[in-house]
């Protein structure tokens, strides 16, 4: 029997509670409805004074070394960040600046991002996408953007926005459908070499 996938998703957001990892923790529970997966939710907030400093991965210590292969290692992500002046986080680049080049080939990633107004909301396609592309990662066609007034204590309550973020899950289930079929080959791919 095939084991049940890795879902993880690494949020942004700097506070508990955060709008990014609520936004994070809905798209990991409509996957879940899907598909059967192990979730785990990566909270950059959390990690951010032992993120301080590094400058090599080695230097990291064995929490942050973790999250990292934890996300290496997962078969679907969901990355969602905050906007801040226009891009994602300094924290969340600096995560993905110790990931390993080659981890995320053709990795399904669902993308995803809050801010405080409409007006930021491109940066899923000018700012996540390309970084992801470096990674040669496989972008969902949809990302999920939401704003502050699509919360109410940390729970999402806009129809229009939790209806998109269920189309960019159903959207990606053929990905993701692959990414199932793919991982026997691709663990004997391991064992062989």
């Amino acid at each position: 029997m095939t084991p049940p996938l890795r879902l993880v998703a690494v949020s942004g957001g700097m506070q508990r509670p955060s709008k990014c990892a609520a936004l994070s923790e809905h798209l990991l529970e409509l996957i879940a409805e899907e598909v059967p997966c192990e979730q785990r939710l990566v909270e950059l907030g959390q990690l951010a004074p032992q993120l301080a400093g590094a400058v090599w991965r080695p230097q990291l210590p064995v929490t942050v070394e973790r999250e990292l292969a934890a996300v290496e290692q997962a078969d679907i992500l969901v990355v969602a960040t905050p906007v801040f002046r226009g891009s994602y986080t300094g924290l969340f680049k600096h995560f993905f600046d110790f990931i390993d080049q080659d981890a995320l080939i053709d990795k399904p990633i669902l993308l995803a991002a809050t801010g405080g107004s409409e007006r930021h909301a491109l940066m899923i396609d000018h700012q996540l996408r390309p970084l992801f592309s470096f990674f040669q990662a496989r972008t969902l066609p949809l990302g999920v953007y939401a704003t502050d007034k699509d919360f109410v204590d940390y729970r999402l309550q806009n129809a229009a926005l939790i209806q998109r973020a269920a189309l960019a899950v159903q959207r990606a289930l053929p990905l993701i459908e692959m990414t199932c079929h793919a991982r026997p080959a691709v663990a004997a791919e391991r064992i062989a070499a």
